[in-house]
C-alpha cells in the first residue's frame, strides 16, 4: 500500500504517524490509530507492542474507520480508552449537533428514536443526515451509534466491576443477548472472554444487591491528552464553591449533579501517575445505569477533557507577542449544564465574584431540591422551573435582574430544547449571558468575552505594556476583534488566560 492510499484514512501525514508510533509518543494519543493488516488489530500512537513494519500497517484518524475496515481494538493499548479527538468530526455544526444527540443515547435504550427523528429535530431529512455521516465519518449513523455503544462497553468490561447485564444495560442495549451478539460480531470475542473474573467483581454485585444500605459507586478512568493544569481548574471551582452542592479538597471535586433528570453525586481526583481523572459516580436510582454514558460524556465536557492543549495554546501567539505568559493546559471550567450557567451569568453581572458566589449560594440553599446520599446531605441546581416560580426575596441585587432569572426559567421550562441564543429574547438576558452560558455551559471553544470587564483591563494593560496604548472605544473594539480573529476557534481560552490571575501579576510587575 502506497503512502497516498494510506493518508486516505488519516488527516496526519504517514510519515509523521510513523516516527509517532514508533517513538510511541504520548502527543498524538487519540489523533491518529495504527490499523495492523496481518493482525487485524487497530492500536494507539503509545500502544506498548513490538511496532510492526510499515508496510503492514495504515493509518486512521479515528477508531471508527479503522472498525469500518474490519479491525478489532488492541487489548493492550486499548484504543477505547484514549483521549477524544474533535478533529475528524468535521466542521458542520448539523453533524456535530447530530452526534451529541447520538452520544446522548438518542437511539439507543427503551425508548430510542429513529435516525428520521433526529433528522427531523435537525430540520433536515433523514437522506441528508445519512449523507453527512457517510462523507465525514465514513459510516452511517446507526453504526457510528452502535459502535460508542460497544466502545463503552468495553471501557466498563476493563475498567469497573459491574455485572455483564448491568454493563449491556449501561451502554444502551436492550438485553443481554443482544449485547452478546453484537459485541461477539465487531470485536470477534464475547464480553465474558474479555471480562477476567476477579474476588473484586463478586464481592462489588454483592453490595450491588444489598442496595438499601449503601449506595455503591461506579468507578471509571477519563484519560486526556496532556498537560492539564489541574490545580488552577481547583482553585477555580474553589473560589465559586457552592455549599452542599460541591465538595472541592486539595486533590479532588465533588458534586450533585441532575443531568437530564438523573439525579447522582459525581467525584474525581486526579492521577498523578497516568494522565486520567479517576472519577466515582453515585446515582440514586440504580436503574439510571441505562444513562451511564451520557453522564460521562458530560464528566468529560465538565473538565474538558477532550481538548489538546498543545495545538490550542499555539494559537494564543497574539497574547504571547504581547508579553502575556501562558499558563500551560488551562482548560475551560463547566457547570453542570447550560442553564446553570446561564443563571450564574446573571447573578455575576455587575458584581464581584465573591459577590456573586454569595447570591449563587442562596439561590441553591433556598430552591434547590434536597437530595441524601450514603448519609450526606446535598442540594441539585434549581430547575428551570423552580426558578420561574420563585421569588428570590433571599437575594439583595436589583428586582430587574430577579425578573431576567425567573423569565428564564419560565422560557427554559416552557422550551426545554432552546438554545442560548434563543434566550436573547428573554428581557433582561443580553450577549454576555448568552456567551458565558455558551462557554461553560456547552463547553463551546471559541468564545472570547471581549465585552468583560476584566477581559478589557487586562487587554489594555498588555498594550500599554507593549508601548501601544489603547486609546478609544473604536480602537479597542478593533483591536479585540483582530485578536479574535487570530485565536480562532480557540476564543474560550483565551478568556480563561487573561480571567486568571498569574498573567496580570506578570504584567503588573
Amino acid at each position: 500500500m502506497t503512502s497516498e492510499q494510506m493518508s486516505v484514512d488519516c488527516h496526519i501525514a504517514p510519515q509523521v504517524c510513523q516516527q509517532a508510533r514508533l517513538s510511541r509518543d504520548a502527543r498524538f494519543d487519540g489523533q491518529f490509530f495504527t490499523g495492523v493488516l496481518t493482525t487485524g488489530i487497530y492500536c494507539r500512537s503509545i500502544c506498548p507492542a513490538p511496532a510492526p513494519h510499515e508496510k503492514n500497517v495504515r493509518y486512521f484518524d479515528s477508531a471508527i474507520k479503522a472498525a469500518n475496515a474490519g479491525l478489532r481494538p488492541c487489548l493492550r493499548c486499548r484504543p477505547d480508552s484514549a483521549p477524544s479527538s474533535n478533529a475528524w468530526r468535521g466542521t458542520q455544526t448539523t453533524l456535530n449537533r447530530a452526534l451529541r444527540l447520538i452520544e446522548q443515547g438518542y437511539l439507543n435504550g427503551d425508548n430510542a428514536a429513529s435516525v428520521t427523528d433526529i433528522a427531523e429535530k435537525l430540520g433536515i431529512t433523514s437522506r441528508y443526515l445519512s449523507q453527512l455521516f457517510n462523507q465525514q465519518l465514513g459510516t452511517s449513523p446507526k453504526r457510528f451509534a452502535q459502535y460508542q455503544q460497544l466502545m463503552f462497553a468495553k471501557q466498563l468490561l476493563h475498567q469497573s466491576s459491574l455485572s455483564i447485564t448491568d454493563i449491556a444495560m449501561a451502554a444502551g442495549f436492550n438485553s443481554i443477548r443482544r449485547f452478546n451478539e453484537v459485541f461477539q460480531q465487531h470485536l470477534q470475542l464475547t464480553p465474558s472472554a474479555l471480562r477476567k473474573q476477579s474476588h473484586t467483581a463478586q464481592s462489588a454485585q454483592v453490595n450491588r444487591d444489598n442496595q438499601s444500605m449503601a449506595v455503591n459507586p461506579i468507578t471509571l478512568s477519563l484519560a486526556y491528552r496532556p498537560p492539564f493544569n489541574w490545580e488552577k481548574m481547583l482553585q477555580f471551582y474553589a473560589f465559586r464553591q457552592v455549599e452542599h452542592m460541591e465538595v472541592i479538597s486539595d486533590d479532588g471535586y465533588m458534586r450533585s449533579f441532575a443531568f437530564d433528570g438523573i439525579n447522582g453525586v459525581f467525584a474525581a481526583k486526579h492521577n498523578h501517575k497516568k494522565p486520567q481523572l479517576d472519577v466515582s459516580i453515585y446515582f440514586v436510582n440504580a436503574q439510571d445505569i441505562k444513562h451511564l454514558h451520557n453522564v460521562v460524556k458530560k464528566i468529560r465536557a465538565m473538565f474538558d477533557l477532550d481538548a489538546d492543549m498543545q495545538v490550542i495554546e499555539q494559537a494564543l501567539t497574539s497574547i504571547t507577542s504581547l508579553g502575556a505568559n501562558i499558563d500551560v493546559g488551562l482548560r475551560i471550567p463547566g457547570t453542570g449544564n447550560v442553564f446553570e450557567a446561564a443563571c450564574r451569568a446573571v447573578l455575576g453581572q455587575q458584581v464581584s465574584v465573591q459577590q456573586a458566589t454569595k447570591l449563587l449560594n442562596t439561590l441553591v440553599q433556598h430552591y434547590g431540591e434536597p437530595l441524601s446520599l450514603n448519609g450526606k446531605n446535598w442540594r441539585l441546581f434549581p430547575t428551570p422551573t423552580a426558578i420561574a416560580q420563585a421569588s428570590l426575596n433571599e437575594l439583595k441585587m436589583p428586582s430587574a435582574r430577579k425578573l431576567a432569572l425567573n423569565a428564564l426559567g419560565k422560557y427554559v421550562a416552557q422550551y426545554p430544547d432552546s438554545t442560548p441564543q434563543d434566550w436573547l429574547s428573554v428581557k433582561g438576558i443580553g450577549p454576555w449571558t448568552v456567551a458565558y452560558a455558551q462557554m461553560r455551559g456547552l463547553s463551546e471553544p471559541d468564545v472570547f468575552l471581549t465585552t468583560d470587564l476584566v477581559i478589557k483591563n487586562r487587554l489594555h494593560a498588555l498594550h500599554q505594556l507593549a508601548q501601544r496604548p489603547i486609546e478609544s472605544t473604536k480602537s479597542y473594539s478593533h483591536i479585540a476583534k483582530h485578536i479574535s480573529q487570530q485565536v480562532s476557534p480557540w476564543g474560550s481560552y483565551l478568556t480563561f488566560q487573561l480571567w486568571d490571575e498569574n498573567p496580570l501579576n506578570s504584567i503588573e510587575e
